[in-house]
């Protein structure tokens, strides 16, 4: 009896997704998810407080603070993207030898390197950005503070920041975008060698979430960054970061839960059971 007692008074224990979640997939996602959450509250906050009312308004501080958060995560994500196509292309091509590669120390190192790249080249580009004389100009052509169009406010010439700017695009956009092409081309190619539809399938079902994201991320902040200086701040080009920087993560969490099997699986059960009783 005082057994039963001793047990009935323990704290629950949760156990969640905990045998799934030490998995690299879901370690990456876990991060994934962790930055779009810092993504999007760092710009939809000032974005509704203006929608609110005529002042439009931010501190000189908190302009600061939101370039360097923002910019920060989404260079991360660029980076973080990229590591999980290399997760992708283990799983499909070396998947004898995942769980030796995707070891978890290894993971961590990767997710590490994906966080210190994207705070090292906030670093850089939001310090020289805010260092720019801007001569009294305040008026932003945009919802948030983000580095282009704080360029746009100097009054010197911005040549040199243009450059650092083109080569900061090629590095965590382009680069990023190539080595994911490369990845999914050896994808394809090991797909088409076994020539089974079932292959097929499950290689779209491994990828075919991480595809949609990295299209609907890379797509539009790519066309913001390295389309023609003239057309920057007119309404499509705040359409598109709009998209990129609120839109696509809020989708993200949507995307990866409704193509995961276990969920799935989850829906049917709950809808089977709701039509029975």
């Amino acid at each position: 009896m005082e057994q039963n007692n001793e047990t009935s008074g323990g704290d629950f224990i949760l156990l969640g997704f905990s045998d799934q979640l030490h998995t690299p997939m879901y370690f990456f996602l876990t991060n994934l998810s962790s930055l779009d959450l810092c993504f999007t509250t760092s710009i939809v906050p000032q974005l509704l407080w203006n929608l609110k009312g005529p002042a439009k308004t931010i501190t000189p501080v908190g302009c600061a603070i939101q370039l360097y958060v923002s910019l920060s995560l989404g260079s991360t994500e660029c980076v973080l993207l990229t590591i999980m196509a290399f997760d992708r292309y283990v799983a499909v091509c070396r998947p004898l030898n995942y769980t030796s590669i995707m070891h978890p120390s290894f993971c961590k190192a990767l997710a590490g390197v994906a966080w210190l790249s994207g705070v090292g080249n906030t670093l850089i580009q939001g310090t020289i950005t805010l260092r720019l004389p801007r001569c009294g100009h305040r008026h932003l052509h945009h919802f948030f503070c983000e580095v282009p169009a704080m360029v746009k406010l100097a009054c010197v010439d911005i040549q040199a920041n243009e450059v650092q700017l083109f080569v900061a695009t090629l590095v965590l956009l382009l680069l990023p975008v190539a080595l994911i092409l490369v990845s999914y081309g050896f994808i394809v190619q090991a797909v088409m060698k076994i020539k089974s539809v079932q292959a097929w399938r499950k290689a779209l079902g491994t990828c075919g979430s991480h595809l949609l994201v990295v299209f609907l991320f890379f797509g539009p902040s790519s066309a913001i960054y390295i389309q023609p200086k003239r057309s920057y701040g007119r309404s499509q080009g705040k359409f598109l970061t709009l998209f990129y920087t609120v839109v696509t993560p809020t989708l993200n969490p949507l995307i990866y839960t409704l193509r995961n099997k276990d969920v799935k699986g989850a829906l049917r059960r709950l809808l089977r059971r709701g039509q029975s009783s």
